[in-house]
């Protein structure tokens, strides 16, 4: 399936590093169009993974994107500190994707099942942060971030996934209002979400 893609980007150098936001549902194909929109970019490459392998089945899918990805980009599996790598990696690298900050905060969620809320806000601040700082690094490249979209759905029956629920959606509406580009993507087609 061929994805359409935003135009190609031409940079100069009063221009910054863009941010580009991409959410969606589970297998939506926000982690292909992520891929598809950083070849619009050259440069050295980066690719923050934040999943951990805790089980057999994602061992096995953070083996198959391990796989998909060699050779083509450095990568850094980064399950709680993303704002470090980010903040590390605008300095080396011209593309750099962060997949995926859903998997981020479960991460967090996990480590400490009920943490409070000021830690998570805190967290948050950090990546907003990075991701300011990194634009200001660069005249050109761009910081690609996937998340999933959870707030289509019933209202989750306990209070942790209603946690993770409410968590999500925040994290979603901090991340693209600081970013340049944001899209839905849905059935492997993106929607941009503003001008």
């Amino acid at each position: 399936m061929d994805i359409k893609l935003p135009r190609k980007r031409q940079f100069n150098t009063a221009q910054n590093m863009r941010i580009v936001f991409i959410t969606g549902g589970a297998k939506s194909g926000k982690s292909t169009f992520a891929l598809k929109t950083a070849d619009g970019y050259s440069g050295k490459r980066a690719y923050i993974a934040t999943a951990q392998a805790l089980d057999d089945e994602m061992t096995k899918r953070i083996e198959a994107h391990r796989k998909e990805r060699a050779g083509k980009w450095d990568t850094v599996e980064e399950p709680i500190n993303i704002h470090q790598s980010i903040a590390a990696l605008a300095v080396s690298h011209d593309v750099i994707v962060v997949d995926c900050l859903t998997l981020w905060l479960t991460n967090m969620l996990l480590k400490e099942p009920e943490p409070a809320e000021d830690v998570i806000y805190n967290a948050f601040s950090k990546l907003t942060d990075s991701l300011t700082t990194a634009k200001q690094l660069k005249s050109d490249g761009s910081l690609i971030l996937v998340s999933n979209e959870v707030g289509l759905s019933i209202v989750p029956d306990n209070r942790l996934a209603r946690l993770f629920r409410d968590y999500a959606g925040v994290l979603n509406q901090q991340v693209a209002a600081v970013s340049d580009e944001a899209y839905l993507v849905v059935s492997g087609l993106p929607l941009r979400l503003n001008p």
